[in-house]
């Protein structure tokens, strides 16, 4: 699966009106976006995993995962953690104020490949948002997958946002959540430990499963190195990585990895793609 290329209107920022505002955690917050011309609000489209570049005047553009499905035509939710001046600009916006959107960049996950398998989901830190996109449009077509297993590992219980939603997730049939933090604070109800300790509970068929994940590339390490144990193949594991992206398009060179450029040939890739490089210091 090949990264699709940028058009001409992802390039071009296109002016989005902020339409409902989420306050998620104290220092993440999700902005619902509606492009404010008809007619690039109709024409725009992504898939799962990608990201859009949004532009705040006079601060600066900052990439963002897309959160909603791709198919409500309604609106499009970005979540946003708090990390740094574009990040802070962006959120003293209120309903109502406006921004600019580039987009969308990148290759997402691996939809299609997954369709009949067990479809197995591994987040660490704060780092869930890449993934949310895709477990929303696995839910919404149920009947083309297998199991839906969710794990998400915190430092510290303080740090799970979306809970009702993981509850939620938690009650639909052939779903399962699992979570875990490395420090339990007062009433924390699930596991304590790194996230490999979720993956006996998971029942993982390693010939029927494709893994997605995405956080600290340390704990993608860890997660790899668990499920080839297990059996699973290296071309069944797919992870969405970070880097300092700044165009989109893979000519400022910020976010190249190796022969790699995370926000055009990513930022999802299939481990074997990027394996020989992942962890090494300076890449």
């Amino acid at each position: 699966m090949t990264a699709p290329q940028p058009t001409s209107l992802s390039m071009l920022p296109h002016e989005a009106e902020i339409v409902e505002r989420i306050q998620e955690s104290p220092t993440i917050f999700t902005l619902r976006l509606r492009f404010t011309d008809p007619d690039v609000h109709k024409a725009y489209g992504f898939m799962p995993g990608q990201f859009n570049m949004l532009y705040l005047h006079g601060v600066g553009e900052v990439p963002i995962s897309i959160v909603s499905d791709p198919e409500d035509e309604h609106m499009y939710d970005h979540t946003i953690r708090i990390v740094g001046r574009v990040t802070r600009g962006l959120a003293a916006l209120q309903v109502g104020d406006r921004l600019g959107v580039r987009g969308a960049f990148g290759r997402g996950w691996p939809v299609k490949e997954a369709e009949g398998r067990d479809v197995i989901i591994a987040t660490g830190g704060l780092g869930c948002a890449p993934v949310v996109s895709v477990i929303n449009y696995v839910l919404r077509r149920r009947a083309r997958y297998g199991r839906l297993v969710i794990m998400q590992g915190v430092k510290h219980a303080a740090d799970l946002i979306w809970k009702k939603r993981y509850e939620e997730w938690a009650r639909l049939p052939d779903t399962q959540v699992l979570l875990t933090a490395d420090q339990a604070g007062q009433g924390w109800p699930f596991r304590v430990g790194h996230i490999p300790i979720l993956f006996d509970e998971a029942h993982i068929d390693p010939h029927k499963s494709i893994v997605m994940m995405c956080g600290p590339e340390g704990m993608m390490r860890a997660v790899i190195a668990d499920m080839l144990k297990r059996g699973i193949a290296e071309e069944s594991l797919w992870l969405s990585m970070e880097r300092n992206m700044q165009c989109g398009a893979g000519r400022c060179g910020h976010c190249q990895h190796g022969g790699n450029f995370v926000c055009k040939d990513g930022p999802v890739f299939c481990y074997p793609e990027v394996k020989e490089l992942l962890g090494v210091k300076g890449f």
